[in-house]
């Protein structure tokens, strides 16, 4: 059985998307769905059973799972950059994943789970995905804290070289859509532009970067994806990984794609940032990806050009998801 935390979500759905286009429906789904529209993420998916989050932790600490585990694909999680409750992520995103790591290695599964960019800070740094130096980075909100603790006690307990972590890089595409505020800035920019004709982005304050060419790295969540799985296939590749396209983009970049994918005429209108966010916020993102290619993953991965333009005139544009 596999198992896929946070299954109804974003990423998740989407890994169990493509299990089942590749043939595979033994899977367990686990995650809450509360009173959002996430349940809809999970029409037209074909999976063995559901289980809330509290719950199937309740099985794992007491090993009555009514289930073998394989694998363990662990991307639920509380990927809140804004959110202040320290307490939570400590035990949603920390505590949790400890008790789901042991219990899977135990069990002699496989066990991959959701790291963060957020977990290099402001990028000082660098983006390169080595273990070595991990105790040098510095996160700067509690988010990716939490994501940098269970990487550095993976590490300490002598197991990262078992089990697969994956830094995701700034993902879009569908399936996105309950994500409220922690959409991408492509969800938020499409409805905008239905609404109005523009599209508002935040003015720099740094010289060195002129107002919207502030730089990440966006990769489309079907490629993370297909990345997620290869570390599911490949058993005998562990440790961490960064997953991005390797290029970083400007938000100008990104939402001139939209407008051309929409046939709707270039209209930006530059926002002052809020307060709250100056201090923290990144100017540029980029993967260093060579770790990944180095792992025998060397399937293309999609620029903004091709992500963009599937994800709306395919997805937004109809209204739909990846299972519908």
């Amino acid at each position: 059985m596999i198992i896929v935390t946070g299954g109804a979500g974003f990423i998740g759905s989407a890994v169990v998307w493509r299990l089942n286009q590749l043939g595979e429906d033994n899977i367990v789904i686990v995650d809450r769905l509360g009173e959002s529209e996430k349940w809809k993420n999970l029409v037209g998916l074909k999976y063995a059973d559901i289980f809330h989050k509290e719950n199937f932790i309740d099985m794992v600490l007491d090993d009555t799972a009514p289930f073998q585990v394989e694998a363990v694909i662990h991307l639920g999680a509380c990927s809140s950059t804004t959110q202040k409750d320290a307490d939570y992520l400590l035990h949603n995103n920390f505590k949790y994943s400890q008790a789901l790591a042991e219990y899977t290695l135990e069990k002699g599964g496989r066990f991959v789970y959701a790291s963060s960019a957020a977990t290099y800070g402001d990028g000082s740094k660098g983006y390169i995905d080595d273990e070595s130096k991990l105790n040098e980075l510095q996160p700067l909100n509690m988010y990716g804290y939490s994501k940098h603790m269970f990487d550095l006690w993976a590490q300490r307990e002598g197991i990262a070289s078992e089990i697969v972590g994956l830094k995701y890089f700034n993902v879009y595409g569908p399936n996105e859509y309950h994500k409220a505020d922690m959409r991408s800035v492509i969800h938020k920019a499409f409805g905008q532009i239905k609404e109005t004709g523009k599209v508002k982005l935040f003015k720099s304050y740094k010289p060195e970067y002129k107002d919207g060419e502030q730089m990440r790295d966006f990769i489309y969540v079907k490629d993370a994806v297909d990345i997620t799985l290869h570390f599911l296939q490949n058993k005998n590749v562990n440790g961490l990984f960064n997953v991005g396209t390797g290029k970083a983009r400007s938000w100008v970049d990104l939402v001139t794609e939209l407008f051309n994918a929409m046939d709707v005429p270039l209209n930006i209108e530059f926002i002052e940032m809020p307060e709250t966010l100056k201090e923290k916020y990144q100017y540029f993102t980029e993967a260093n990806i060579d770790k990944l290619r180095n792992a025998g993953y060397d399937k293309p991965i999609s620029s903004i050009e091709e992500g963009v333009t599937d994800y709306v005139q395919n997805y937004l544009l109809k209204v739909r998801g990846l299972g519908s």
